[in-house]
């Protein structure tokens, strides 16, 4: 995309803003912004599915040992992703041999290092022991396609607002969990509020829940569900559209809508 020197600046960009900003543009850059983080959930997806496969090779249930093969990989995806906060494989329920459910997880801690997630995964005396309502798990369950989720206050492993980027594992036509990575909510909205701001409508995105991710609209705050398009329909057109004064931008293959408000 052209750009320009000016007085605002885009993340990572130096002085640099669009000239001119368009909203083919502004998607295509919230796209490869979140695309980076996909790609870390799509590397850890190969890693379970390989993982999982010589487990079954050798006639066997995988164990919470064997993810412990994993591990360098998820703190490669942590050192080398930006915007990566937290990254790892959540189990479907019944996977694993030696225990009910688990999450070979591990996230940034505030000395620059990384340290493993260690929940609480006994329901009598946990309230996020069920992970499987929660929409980072059940959208890739249910659709068989990449998620975005949120943002929420993280309270099962950061208690940040974030979002989650997910995609479903599946070995031998079963499904046997997802791949994910969190973003903190303040990481995102850096990368892409200079973006929004220079549109020349209100602008704001949500994921396919119509959950805004990220504002520069205050008649829809973050967090706020926008009501009326079908987001998820306009996510599977994979083309711009209309409904009402909104107009419809989806992200090229990330599930997330531009919206803008005409004035």
């Amino acid at each position: 995309m052209a750009v320009r020197e000016g007085s605002g600046h885009l993340a990572g960009a130096g002085t640099a803003t669009l000239d001119p900003v368009t909203e083919a543009a502004v998607a295509a850059q919230v796209r490869s912004t979140l695309e980076a983080v996909f790609d870390a959930v799509a590397r850890t997806r190969a890693d379970v599915a390989a993982l999982l496969a010589r487990v079954a090779a050798q006639g066997r249930r995988p164990a919470t040992a064997d993810l412990a093969a994993l591990r360098p990989g998820l703190h490669l995806h942590l050192a080398r992703q930006e915007l990566v906060s937290g990254v790892g494989f959540v189990a479907a329920p019944g996977l694993l041999g030696d225990v009910p459910a688990w999450l070979e997880w591990w996230q940034t801690s505030s000395g620059g290092g990384v340290r493993p997630l260690l929940p609480d995964l006994d329901p009598r005396q946990s309230a996020y022991s069920d992970y499987t309502h929660w929409d980072w798990f059940t959208l890739p369950r249910d659709t068989g396609h990449r998620a975005v989720a949120g943002p929420y206050v993280d309270y099962l492993c950061s208690e940040e607002y974030s979002l989650t980027l997910s995609a479903p594992v599946h070995i031998e036509g079963r499904f046997a969990g997802v791949t994910a990575a969190d973003v903190y909510l303040r990481h995102f909205e850096a990368a892409v509020m200079p973006l929004l701001r220079a549109l020349p409508e209100p602008a704001h995105l949500v994921n396919a829940r119509g959950r805004v991710a990220a504002s520069a609209d205050p008649a829809h705050l973050v967090g706020s569900l926008t009501k009326g398009p079908d987001f998820g329909a306009r996510l599977a057109a994979g083309r711009p559209g209309r409904h009402g004064r909104l107009r419809l931008v989806p992200c090229d293959g990330i599930p997330v809508v531009l919206v803008m408000t005409e004035r």
